[in-house]
Protein backbone atom coordinates (compact mmCIF):
# COMPACT_ATOMS: atom_id res chain seq x y z
CA UNK A 1 0.00 0.00 0.00
CA UNK A 2 2.36 2.69 -1.29
CA UNK A 3 0.68 6.00 -2.01
CA UNK A 4 2.41 9.02 -3.58
CA UNK A 5 1.42 11.41 -0.79
CA UNK A 6 2.78 9.07 1.89
CA UNK A 7 6.36 9.25 0.63
CA UNK A 8 6.62 12.93 1.55
CA UNK A 9 5.04 12.59 5.02
CA UNK A 10 6.75 14.57 7.77
CA UNK A 11 6.07 13.81 11.43
CA UNK A 12 4.16 16.86 12.74
CA UNK A 13 5.15 18.73 15.85
CA UNK A 14 3.60 17.49 19.09
CA UNK A 15 1.71 19.63 21.54
CA UNK A 16 -0.55 18.93 24.50
CA UNK A 17 -4.18 19.98 24.60
CA UNK A 18 -7.11 18.95 26.82
CA UNK A 19 -5.35 16.01 28.41
CA UNK A 20 -4.67 14.23 25.15
CA UNK A 21 -1.80 14.50 22.73
CA UNK A 22 -2.73 16.67 19.79
CA UNK A 23 -0.90 16.78 16.46
CA UNK A 24 -0.37 19.83 14.29
CA UNK A 25 -1.51 19.58 10.70
CA UNK A 26 0.85 18.04 8.19
CA UNK A 27 2.09 20.06 5.25
CA UNK A 28 -0.39 20.72 2.46
CA UNK A 29 1.55 18.43 0.14
CA UNK A 30 1.18 15.46 2.49
CA UNK A 31 -2.47 15.44 3.52
CA UNK A 32 -4.03 12.00 3.99
CA UNK A 33 -7.00 11.23 1.73
CA UNK A 34 -10.55 11.81 2.96
CA UNK A 35 -12.33 8.54 3.71
CA UNK A 36 -16.10 8.07 3.38
CA UNK A 37 -18.06 6.52 6.22
CA UNK A 38 -20.03 4.41 3.73
CA UNK A 39 -17.01 3.25 1.70
CA UNK A 40 -16.76 -0.46 0.87
CA UNK A 41 -15.57 -2.44 3.89
CA UNK A 42 -16.58 0.17 6.45
CA UNK A 43 -18.78 -0.94 9.34
CA UNK A 44 -22.42 0.26 9.28
CA UNK A 45 -22.81 3.71 10.82
CA UNK A 46 -25.64 5.85 12.16
CA UNK A 47 -25.23 9.48 11.03
CA UNK A 48 -25.94 12.02 13.77
CA UNK A 49 -27.10 15.63 13.46
CA UNK A 50 -24.76 18.60 13.83
CA UNK A 51 -23.66 18.97 17.44
CA UNK A 52 -25.24 15.65 18.46
CA UNK A 53 -23.42 12.94 20.41
CA UNK A 54 -24.51 9.29 20.55
CA UNK A 55 -26.92 8.04 23.21
CA UNK A 56 -25.21 7.05 26.44
CA UNK A 57 -26.85 3.63 26.42
CA UNK A 58 -25.75 2.77 22.87
CA UNK A 59 -23.09 0.31 21.76
CA UNK A 60 -22.54 0.98 18.08
CA UNK A 61 -20.89 3.03 15.32
CA UNK A 62 -21.76 6.70 14.75
CA UNK A 63 -20.80 9.49 12.35
CA UNK A 64 -20.40 13.04 13.68
CA UNK A 65 -19.43 16.30 11.96
CA UNK A 66 -18.41 17.84 9.63
CA UNK A 67 -19.35 20.79 11.85
CA UNK A 68 -18.93 20.68 15.61
CA UNK A 69 -20.35 22.52 18.62
CA UNK A 70 -18.11 23.09 21.63
CA UNK A 71 -19.36 21.12 24.62
CA UNK A 72 -20.86 23.30 27.38
CA UNK A 73 -18.98 21.23 29.98
CA UNK A 74 -15.81 23.04 28.95
CA UNK A 75 -17.07 26.37 30.29
CA UNK A 76 -16.92 27.47 33.95
CA UNK A 77 -20.21 27.28 35.81
CA UNK A 78 -20.96 29.42 38.85
CA UNK A 79 -21.21 27.41 42.04
CA UNK A 80 -19.47 24.28 40.71
CA UNK A 81 -16.77 23.09 43.16
CA UNK A 82 -13.32 23.18 41.62
CA UNK A 83 -10.88 20.35 42.11
CA UNK A 84 -7.22 20.83 42.93
CA UNK A 85 -4.42 20.22 40.43
CA UNK A 86 -0.95 19.25 41.61
CA UNK A 87 2.20 18.42 39.66
CA UNK A 88 5.41 16.57 40.47
CA UNK A 89 8.22 14.96 38.50
CA UNK A 90 9.54 11.40 38.39
CA UNK A 91 13.23 11.10 37.50
CA UNK A 92 13.98 7.93 35.54
CA UNK A 93 17.14 7.44 37.61
CA UNK A 94 14.91 6.94 40.67
CA UNK A 95 12.80 4.14 39.14
CA UNK A 96 13.37 0.43 38.74
CA UNK A 97 11.36 0.02 35.55
CA UNK A 98 11.96 1.82 32.23
CA UNK A 99 15.37 2.92 33.50
CA UNK A 100 17.27 4.02 31.50
CA UNK A 101 15.18 5.23 28.59
CA UNK A 102 15.98 5.00 24.89
CA UNK A 103 16.21 7.43 21.99
CA UNK A 104 17.30 7.38 18.36
CA UNK A 105 18.95 9.84 16.00
CA UNK A 106 17.68 8.32 12.74
CA UNK A 107 14.20 6.90 12.06
CA UNK A 108 15.52 3.55 10.87
CA UNK A 109 15.15 1.36 7.81
CA UNK A 110 13.04 -1.64 6.95
CA UNK A 111 14.63 -4.93 7.96
CA UNK A 112 15.29 -6.77 4.65
CA UNK A 113 14.79 -10.08 6.46
CA UNK A 114 11.53 -9.02 8.12
CA UNK A 115 9.48 -6.27 6.41
CA UNK A 116 7.20 -6.06 9.46
CA UNK A 117 9.86 -4.26 11.49
CA UNK A 118 12.64 -1.68 11.33
CA UNK A 119 16.36 -1.70 11.99
CA UNK A 120 16.87 1.15 14.45
CA UNK A 121 19.99 2.25 16.28
CA UNK A 122 19.25 3.56 19.76
CA UNK A 123 21.13 5.00 22.70
CA UNK A 124 20.19 5.18 26.37
CA UNK A 125 18.90 8.35 28.03
CA UNK A 126 17.83 9.62 31.40
CA UNK A 127 14.55 11.52 31.42
CA UNK A 128 12.19 13.32 33.76
CA UNK A 129 8.47 12.59 33.61
CA UNK A 130 6.01 15.27 34.82
CA UNK A 131 2.87 13.95 36.50
CA UNK A 132 -0.25 16.14 36.72
CA UNK A 133 -2.98 15.06 39.15
CA UNK A 134 -6.53 16.37 39.42
CA UNK A 135 -8.23 15.69 42.77
CA UNK A 136 -11.97 16.51 42.79
CA UNK A 137 -13.36 18.83 45.43
CA UNK A 138 -15.72 15.99 46.47
CA UNK A 139 -12.87 13.62 47.39
CA UNK A 140 -13.20 12.42 50.99
CA UNK A 141 -9.74 12.12 52.60
CA UNK A 142 -8.92 8.54 53.46
CA UNK A 143 -11.43 7.05 51.04
CA UNK A 144 -10.45 4.98 47.99
CA UNK A 145 -11.03 6.99 44.83
CA UNK A 146 -11.74 5.71 41.33
CA UNK A 147 -9.30 7.20 38.86
CA UNK A 148 -8.40 7.73 35.22
CA UNK A 149 -4.89 7.47 33.77
CA UNK A 150 -4.28 9.83 30.82
CA UNK A 151 -1.28 9.31 28.56
CA UNK A 152 0.80 12.14 27.04
CA UNK A 153 0.21 14.37 30.03
CA UNK A 154 1.50 17.95 29.94
CA UNK A 155 5.18 18.67 30.20
CA UNK A 156 4.45 22.18 31.47
CA UNK A 157 1.52 23.95 33.07
CA UNK A 158 -1.74 22.00 33.43
CA UNK A 159 -4.62 22.67 31.09
CA UNK A 160 -7.35 23.94 33.38
CA UNK A 161 -10.09 23.54 30.75
CA UNK A 162 -9.46 19.80 30.99
CA UNK A 163 -9.94 19.96 34.77
CA UNK A 164 -13.09 22.02 34.25
CA UNK A 165 -14.68 19.18 32.28
CA UNK A 166 -14.30 16.91 35.29
CA UNK A 167 -15.50 19.61 37.69
CA UNK A 168 -18.74 19.91 35.70
CA UNK A 169 -19.32 16.21 35.03
CA UNK A 170 -18.76 15.35 38.70
CA UNK A 171 -20.95 18.20 39.96
CA UNK A 172 -23.75 17.05 37.65
CA UNK A 173 -23.29 13.48 39.00
CA UNK A 174 -22.68 12.19 35.48
CA UNK A 175 -19.43 10.53 36.58
CA UNK A 176 -18.15 9.59 40.03
CA UNK A 177 -15.65 11.87 41.83
CA UNK A 178 -12.56 10.51 40.08
CA UNK A 179 -8.89 11.37 40.43
CA UNK A 180 -7.32 12.11 37.04
CA UNK A 181 -3.64 11.22 36.59
CA UNK A 182 -1.96 12.70 33.51
CA UNK A 183 1.37 11.01 32.84
CA UNK A 184 3.86 12.60 30.45
CA UNK A 185 5.67 10.25 28.08
CA UNK A 186 9.39 9.56 28.29
CA UNK A 187 10.23 11.46 25.11
CA UNK A 188 10.30 11.12 21.34
CA UNK A 189 7.86 9.09 19.29
CA UNK A 190 7.51 5.66 17.66
CA UNK A 191 10.17 3.05 17.01
CA UNK A 192 13.43 3.62 18.86
CA UNK A 193 12.18 6.31 21.23
CA UNK A 194 11.06 6.02 24.84
CA UNK A 195 7.46 6.99 24.05
CA UNK A 196 7.26 4.21 21.47
CA UNK A 197 8.72 1.68 23.89
CA UNK A 198 6.20 2.66 26.55
CA UNK A 199 3.09 2.96 24.38
CA UNK A 200 3.48 0.54 21.47
CA UNK A 201 4.91 -2.52 23.26
CA UNK A 202 2.32 -5.29 23.35
CA UNK A 203 2.67 -6.35 26.98
CA UNK A 204 1.66 -5.31 30.47
CA UNK A 205 5.05 -3.69 31.11
CA UNK A 206 3.89 -0.06 31.08
CA UNK A 207 0.83 -0.89 33.19
CA UNK A 208 3.24 -2.47 35.68
CA UNK A 209 5.41 0.66 35.59
CA UNK A 210 2.41 2.86 36.37
CA UNK A 211 1.27 0.49 39.11
CA UNK A 212 4.63 0.32 40.89
CA UNK A 213 6.30 3.65 40.07
CA UNK A 214 3.55 6.22 39.43
CA UNK A 215 0.50 5.38 41.53
CA UNK A 216 2.35 5.07 44.87
CA UNK A 217 3.93 8.49 44.24
CA UNK A 218 0.50 9.95 43.40
CA UNK A 219 -0.92 8.65 46.67
CA UNK A 220 2.02 10.06 48.64
CA UNK A 221 2.38 13.44 46.94
CA UNK A 222 -1.34 14.17 46.55
CA UNK A 223 -2.59 12.59 49.79
CA UNK A 224 -5.16 10.34 48.17
CA UNK A 225 -5.97 6.64 48.18
CA UNK A 226 -6.59 4.99 44.82
CA UNK A 227 -8.97 2.11 44.35
CA UNK A 228 -7.68 -1.38 43.58
CA UNK A 229 -10.99 -2.25 41.91
CA UNK A 230 -10.35 -2.56 38.14
CA UNK A 231 -13.90 -1.41 37.41
CA UNK A 232 -13.01 1.88 39.10
CA UNK A 233 -9.93 2.38 36.92
CA UNK A 234 -9.92 3.88 33.42
CA UNK A 235 -7.13 4.59 30.97
CA UNK A 236 -7.22 7.15 28.19
CA UNK A 237 -5.01 8.27 25.33
CA UNK A 238 -4.58 9.60 21.82
CA UNK A 239 -2.66 8.10 18.89
CA UNK A 240 -0.05 5.74 20.41
CA UNK A 241 -1.40 6.84 23.78
CA UNK A 242 -4.69 5.31 22.65
CA UNK A 243 -3.11 1.99 21.80
CA UNK A 244 -1.29 2.17 25.14
CA UNK A 245 -4.62 2.66 26.91
CA UNK A 246 -6.03 -0.53 25.40
CA UNK A 247 -2.75 -2.43 25.84
CA UNK A 248 -2.82 -1.69 29.58
CA UNK A 249 -6.37 -2.98 29.97
CA UNK A 250 -5.94 -5.95 27.62
CA UNK A 251 -2.84 -7.33 29.31
CA UNK A 252 -3.82 -6.26 32.83
CA UNK A 253 -7.63 -6.60 33.04
CA UNK A 254 -7.11 -7.19 36.76
CA UNK A 255 -6.09 -3.52 36.90
CA UNK A 256 -8.22 -1.67 34.28
CA UNK A 257 -11.67 -2.16 32.76
CA UNK A 258 -12.40 1.18 31.06
CA UNK A 259 -10.67 2.53 27.94
CA UNK A 260 -11.02 5.81 25.99
CA UNK A 261 -9.10 6.29 22.73
CA UNK A 262 -8.87 8.93 20.02
CA UNK A 263 -7.11 8.11 16.72
CA UNK A 264 -5.84 4.93 18.35
CA UNK A 265 -2.62 3.62 16.80
CA UNK A 266 -3.89 0.08 16.34
CA UNK A 267 -1.27 -0.43 13.65
CA UNK A 268 2.12 -2.12 13.37
CA UNK A 269 4.38 0.18 15.37
CA UNK A 270 5.78 -2.13 18.05
CA UNK A 271 9.57 -2.16 18.36
CA UNK A 272 11.60 -4.26 18.95
CA UNK A 273 9.87 -6.98 16.97
CA UNK A 274 8.03 -9.61 18.99
CA UNK A 275 7.14 -12.89 17.24
CA UNK A 276 4.24 -13.35 19.69
CA UNK A 277 2.58 -10.24 18.24
CA UNK A 278 4.29 -9.75 14.85
CA UNK A 279 1.79 -7.07 13.79
CA UNK A 280 2.08 -5.01 16.97
CA UNK A 281 -1.24 -3.38 17.89
CA UNK A 282 -2.63 -4.40 14.46
CA UNK A 283 -2.87 -7.85 16.04
CA UNK A 284 -5.65 -6.59 18.33
CA UNK A 285 -8.23 -6.70 15.54
CA UNK A 286 -6.40 -9.25 13.41
CA UNK A 287 -6.23 -12.08 15.94
CA UNK A 288 -6.12 -11.16 19.64
CA UNK A 289 -9.69 -9.93 20.16
CA UNK A 290 -11.32 -12.38 17.68
CA UNK A 291 -9.46 -15.41 19.09
CA UNK A 292 -9.60 -14.62 22.81
CA UNK A 293 -12.40 -14.97 25.36
CA UNK A 294 -14.29 -11.72 25.90
CA UNK A 295 -12.67 -9.56 28.59
CA UNK A 296 -14.53 -7.26 31.03
CA UNK A 297 -13.61 -4.10 29.10
CA UNK A 298 -15.63 -1.06 28.06
CA UNK A 299 -14.00 0.66 25.08
CA UNK A 300 -14.51 4.02 23.36
CA UNK A 301 -12.99 4.54 19.88
CA UNK A 302 -12.80 7.52 17.54
CA UNK A 303 -11.01 8.34 14.30
CA UNK A 304 -10.93 11.16 11.75
CA UNK A 305 -11.93 10.86 8.11
CA UNK A 306 -8.48 12.34 7.30
CA UNK A 307 -6.60 10.23 9.80
CA UNK A 308 -3.16 8.83 9.10
CA UNK A 309 -2.32 6.42 6.29
CA UNK A 310 1.10 4.79 5.94
CA UNK A 311 3.11 7.68 7.45
CA UNK A 312 6.60 6.10 7.35
CA UNK A 313 8.91 3.95 5.27
CA UNK A 314 7.08 0.69 6.03
CA UNK A 315 4.71 -0.60 3.36
CA UNK A 316 3.21 -3.54 5.23
CA UNK A 317 -0.55 -2.89 4.77
CA UNK A 318 -0.75 -2.35 8.54
CA UNK A 319 -0.45 1.43 8.78
CA UNK A 320 -3.93 2.76 8.01
CA UNK A 321 -5.47 4.35 11.11
CA UNK A 322 -9.00 4.49 9.67
CA UNK A 323 -8.93 0.88 8.54
CA UNK A 324 -7.49 -0.20 11.88
CA UNK A 325 -10.24 1.52 13.87
CA UNK A 326 -12.93 0.21 11.48
CA UNK A 327 -11.61 -3.31 12.08
CA UNK A 328 -11.57 -2.70 15.83
CA UNK A 329 -15.24 -1.72 15.78
CA UNK A 330 -16.16 -4.83 13.78
CA UNK A 331 -14.40 -7.33 16.04
CA UNK A 332 -15.60 -5.64 19.24
CA UNK A 333 -19.17 -5.86 18.01
CA UNK A 334 -18.75 -9.49 16.94
CA UNK A 335 -17.43 -10.41 20.40
CA UNK A 336 -20.23 -8.55 22.21
CA UNK A 337 -18.10 -5.86 23.87
CA UNK A 338 -19.49 -2.66 25.32
CA UNK A 339 -18.02 -0.21 22.83
CA UNK A 340 -18.83 3.04 21.08
CA UNK A 341 -17.12 4.21 17.89
CA UNK A 342 -17.17 7.72 16.40
CA UNK A 343 -16.17 8.42 12.80
CA UNK A 344 -15.40 12.15 12.75
CA UNK A 345 -15.90 13.93 9.44
CA UNK A 346 -13.75 16.93 8.56
CA UNK A 347 -11.18 15.85 11.15
CA UNK A 348 -7.56 14.75 11.02
CA UNK A 349 -5.31 12.77 13.32
CA UNK A 350 -6.20 13.37 16.99
CA UNK A 351 -9.67 14.68 15.94
CA UNK A 352 -9.10 17.87 17.94
CA UNK A 353 -12.06 19.78 16.48
CA UNK A 354 -14.35 16.82 17.12
CA UNK A 355 -12.99 16.33 20.65
CA UNK A 356 -14.15 19.85 21.46
CA UNK A 357 -17.67 18.44 21.15
CA UNK A 358 -17.51 14.79 22.17
CA UNK A 359 -14.82 14.48 24.87
CA UNK A 360 -17.14 15.13 27.86
CA UNK A 361 -19.61 12.64 26.37
CA UNK A 362 -16.86 10.06 25.88
CA UNK A 363 -15.70 10.41 29.49
CA UNK A 364 -19.27 10.01 30.73
CA UNK A 365 -19.88 7.00 28.46
CA UNK A 366 -16.70 5.25 29.62
CA UNK A 367 -17.73 5.60 33.28
CA UNK A 368 -21.33 4.54 32.73
CA UNK A 369 -22.37 1.69 35.03
CA UNK A 370 -19.69 2.23 37.64
CA UNK A 371 -20.68 1.58 41.22
CA UNK A 372 -18.21 1.80 44.10
CA UNK A 373 -17.64 -1.48 45.90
Amino acid sequence: MSLPWATSFKRPALFFSLGLLQLAATSASAQPPVRKFDAPGAPPFQVLKTGENPPLDANDNFVIGPDYKTAPERKPVDGVPQGKVKQFVIDSKETKLFNPGIARKVFGKVDPNNPKTLIVETHTIDYKRPITVYVPAQYVPGSEAPFMVCHDGPGGKPNMEFARIFDNLIAQKRIPPIVVIQIANGGGDAQGHERGKEYDTMSGAFADYIETEVLPRVEKNCEVKLTRDPDGRATMGNSSGGSAALIMAWYRPNLYHRVLTTSGTFVNQQWPFDPETPGGAWDFHDKLIPNSPKKPLRIFLSVGDRDLLNPNVMRDNMHDWVEANHRMAKVLKEKGYDYQYLFCRNSGHSVGNAQAQFLPHAIEWVWKGYAAK
